[in-house]
């Protein structure tokens, strides 16, 4: 299928499925937000709100060159609307739960009982908000034995038990580059409250939603936890696949690839294409018995040839193969752009940069990044406006800190 036939019957009227869906979001760093960029993307009214000094993630590097911008900050609020609020001020609590009234959905990524020590936790908000769906992200979650621990991605990647299945065989544990707990926490939060709007569409009711980065990870765990409690050894492997063999990171003359053999009909067709007829009745269970040996077959053979000759031979033979490419390269790809990974956006100094798109594609209801992340209370005329405050009563609660 091409682009244009996967969007031949698209609307242009709406920002995406959740359009008309309202979101308060009172989040800070990575974890909440990324939840909230997911409903924004999809076309939702995502409303955050910060404290008047702003909040952490705006200093988090790296800086985009020539502005006091960074990268984290606009990647994971644009689509956004902002206001700014002390929540901890009795005027700031007054009018948050002003602001969940007229909302479907509250995000939240606080250390628990934080907002509720504040007067607007869960049942604050459903006090003027029956129905509303008050999402919790955190790192422990909102109960059991250290839910009251601080928990961020590294600490959460760590107790999870997935570090320990990161890096070389022989070597330590290693954490996940990115923000591989936050960014699946958010994405638990986003679909618990997509799942919790249609739980409300059938029945009426609102509900909490909790979601721990732990378990998070753990869910992603693919078995592992099963088989740790087992007492099946789990090695750490590096880049070789754990169910599969041959497969690792091969140097070719001029680069990397990666890839290698999944099925028995893959392995006599390597054999065939690289003149190792001798190896072809080897059957999976062999495979990875040899694995180190076969590998360093393929690795011989990748040697005397280019990147782009080992791709496309091995394609052409049905293997799952790539180059082995930095973030920067892939963004080269004629299949990142027409997949609309990247999409020039305008920030608010008129600088223009590429920003990663939303990753699904809805035929109907196309999602694409719209605006840049706001500045700091950008919104705050627009916002308070809409509760009925004039210029006079924003003047009063900027001067009093309140906003």
């Amino acid at each position: 299928m091409d682009k244009q036939a996967f969007y031949a019957n698209a609307r242009d009227d709406l920002r995406g499925p959740l359009d008309g869906v309202t979101v308060i979001e009172a989040t800070t760093t990575w974890a909440g937000p990324m939840a909230g960029c997911v409903l924004a993307d999809f076309g939702a009214t995502v409303i955050k709100v910060e404290h008047p000094a702003g909040e952490v993630a705006r200093l988090l590097p790296p800086y985009i060159p020539g502005t006091g911008l960074t990268v984290p900050h606009e990647t994971v609020n644009r689509n956004k609307k902002n206001v700014t609020l002390d929540l901890k001020a009795a005027e700031g609590r007054r009018l948050f739960l002003e602001l969940c009234k007229g909302a479907d959905i509250v995000l939240e990524n606080f250390k628990p009982g934080t907002l509720a020590g504040w007067g607007c936790g869960y049942d604050d908000v459903r006090g003027v908000k029956p129905d509303i769906i008050y999402v919790s992200v955190s790192g422990f979650g909102q109960f059991g034995p250290y839910c009251e621990r601080p928990g961020y991605d590294p600490i959460a990647q760590n107790f999870s038990g997935w570090s320990s299945l990161n890096g070389e065989p022989g070597g330590g544990p290693t954490k996940a580059p990115t923000f591989l707990g936050d960014d699946l926490g958010g994405l638990h939060g986003a679909l618990g409250a997509l799942a919790a709007l249609q739980h409300r569409a059938r029945t009426g009711e609102g509900q909490h939603v909790d979601v721990a980065l732990v378990d998070g990870l753990m869910f992603q765990s693919n078995g592992h936890l099963t088989a740790g409690l087992l007492g099946i050894p789990i090695p750490r492997m590096g880049n070789q696949f754990a169910i599969a063999a041959p497969v690792n990171v091969y140097a070719c003359s001029d680069g990397r690839v990666y890839g290698g053999v999944l099925l028995d009909s893959h392995w006599k067709a390597l054999c065939a294409h690289i003149g190792r007829a001798d190896l072809a009745g080897l059957k999976a269970a062999d495979r990875l018995e040899r694995r180190d040996e076969l590998d360093r077959v393929v690795a011989d053979w990748c040697r005397g040839h280019t990147t782009a000759e080992v791709v496309d031979q091995l394609d052409s033979i049905g293997l799952a193969i790539t180059r082995v490419n930095t973030f920067a390269e892939s963004c080269h790809s004629d299949h990142v752009r027409e997949r609309d990974m990247l999409q020039k956006t305008r920030l608010a100094d008129g600088t223009e940069v590429p920003l990663t798109g939303p990753a699904a594609k809805f035929s109907r209801t196309p999602t694409r990044v719209h605006e840049c992340a706001p500045t700091l209370g950008q919104h705050n005329a627009e916002v308070y406006g809409a509760l009925g405050l004039d210029a006079d009563a924003l003047q009063r609660l900027q001067r009093d800190g309140i906003i």
